[in-house]
């Protein structure tokens, strides 16, 4: 690996401390207390006169002739440390000066005591190299605000962007939160493959992998739907899964190539009590997390408290552009009906890949607050069940917030016969052009065929959660390693940031 300046320099002083036996990185430090852990006991500490034994990260330094003030930074807080060489001996000192820079991590031993001006401060007695930092730290000034490198470098930008670390413990609050619900519903947490012998579960492509000693290609999995209603037809009344899916499609402000689903089935259920599960969860975790379920999105009230509305996408679409699309019910009709009102639509090669495009121009935009659309065209549903009263539409909900999808639920198809035919008819759509079309599954229907209760399955983004109660708008600043384009072999990453081995940026 090629050093710069900047780590060349800092390299150096590894050197040094190592020629004198210092280990920069040894393989263990004493530790007694966290930063946060040493400021709540401070004043009882002082009073005894106790020593402790702090580590963490050097964030400011000021040598002033024989003492240095310093700050030191754990993942619970900050203190100040005062070092004199009176105290610490000349030698020690003299290796502190001369081999430490801001970013190192340290471990320190000493008391605490107050200064003149009131500050709780550590005064060190001994201090040691935990791991020396041969990187600086962005420009205490300039900090570090390129997306593209607060991305590429997310550890860099966990360290100096207080707001961002704290962002992901919401993130993790919110995970636990929809996990306490369901939990205290009666759910049980599953797991199932993420290496898919047949790729189902929603429209969408796959990564494809193999399978080296079963000479077999496996797909990495796009939902988790299939086998979690395998577990429904085994007995399993209440099943979730929290996980990753991945999917081979466009990266945008709400889609990363890989992503968190919640999924939950329930048995002897449909649709509508997945919509009021779908309201009681988001208002149970909006509340766990930020103690209300009034927030502020972009400027924008939301206000997250049930009911719902619920609104036909036959009817959404009709208010919205004036086209009946069950009147308009094949391909060539719905494209001149487009036509006639002079929308815009990307050309798509099947009908119900039509009615999604046109009702995500027209009707997803305007749906800010909380909104259920229901009752979706059979051919954009095939895991769904037909509603009785009108077979061509199914019994299926989305919910939209501020015109981003959260979710997408059923009352789950159980007929194995009709989900047969699905299955073919998804086959033609491939065959016609969509590739988002889904495959054939020979051991999903004969699941079915052992018998699905009636079920209502529901799927939830969690990432697009967390981007709505952290007020994100996009979904690479609510992923920790959102996927990136690679870099031009020409491009270092230390050019990406402005590096300097002065005071670093506060927190």
């Amino acid at each position: 690996m090629e050093l710069n300046d900047l780590q060349q320099a800092r390299a150096q002083k590894l050197e040094q401390l190592r020629a004198v036996g210092h280990d920069p990185f040894p393989p263990r430090v004493k530790r007694s207390h966290t930063i946060a852990a040493l400021r709540d006991r401070f004043s009882t500490l002082e009073a005894e006169h106790t020593t402790v034994e702090i580590v963490g990260r050097l964030m400011l330094r000021r040598p002033t002739g024989g003492s240095t003030f310093a700050q030191l930074v754990d993942e619970t807080g900050r203190i100040q440390l005062f070092l004199s060489k009176k105290d610490v001996g000349p030698a020690a000192y003299k290796l502190f000066v001369d081999t430490t820079d801001l970013g190192d991590i340290i471990a320190v031993e000493g008391y605490p005591f107050h200064t003149k001006t009131g500050e709780a401060t550590l005064f060190v007695q001994h201090w040691q190299m935990a791991a020396k930092a041969l990187t600086p730290l962005p420009d205490k000034h300039a900090g570090l605000q390129d997306t593209e490198a607060r991305l590429r470098r997310r550890y860099v930008d966990l360290l100096v962007n207080d707001d961002v670390r704290e962002r992901f413990r919401l993130r993790a609050q919110i995970v636990k939160a929809f996990r306490d619900y369901l939990d205290g519903q009666g759910f049980v947490e599953v797991e199932t493959p993420m290496l898919h012998p047949v790729y189902g579960g929603a429209a969408a492509r796959p990564f494809l992998t193999h399978h080296n000693q079963l000479h077999q290609d496996l797909y990495l999995r796009i939902a988790s739907e299939l086998y979690l209603k395998r577990l429904i037809v085994g007995g399993f009344e209440r099943v979730y899964e929290i996980g990753k899916d991945f999917r081979n499609e466009g990266v945008d402000r709400s889609h990363n190539t890989e992503f968190t689903m919640m999924e939950c089935y329930q048995a002897f259920a449909d649709y509508h009590d997945m919509m009021r599960l779908t309201e009681e969860m988001i208002t149970y975790v909006a509340r766990q997390v930020l103690g209300t379920t009034t927030i502020e999105y972009a400027g924008e009230v939301v206000k997250l408290d049930a009911p719902w509305p619920r609104i036909t996408m036959r009817d959404a679409i009709d208010e919205s552009t004036g086209i009946d699309i069950k009147m308009a019910a094949t391909l060539e009709q719905l494209t001149s009906e487009i036509r006639a009102r002079h929308l815009h639509v990307d050309t798509k090669p099947t009908w119900a890949k039509l009615v999604d495009e046109l009702f995500s121009e027209y009707v997803q935009p305007r749906l800010q607050q909380p909104t259920f659309i229901i009752d979706y065209p059979q051919p954009l549903s095939p895991l769904a069940k037909r509603i009785a009263s009108d077979p061509d539409y199914v019994e299926r909900f989305e919910i939209f917030v501020l015109g981003s999808e959260l979710g997408n639920a059923f009352s789950e198809l159980n007929d194995p016969l009709d989900q047969e035919q699905r299955f073919l008819e998804q086959g033609r759509d491939y065959a016609a052009g969509d590739d988002d079309a889904m495959q054939m599954d020979v051991d999903y229907l004969q699941a079915l065929m052992t018998g699905l209760p009636p079920t209502g399955g529901l799927g939830i983004g969690i990432d697009r959660v967390v981007m709505l109660l952290t007020n994100q708008s996009t979904i690479r600043e609510v992923i920790l390693f959102p996927h990136l384009r690679r870099l031009s072999d020409t491009q270092s990453e230390a050019t990406e940031v402005e590096q300097t081995d002065g005071e670093i940026i506060d927190h």
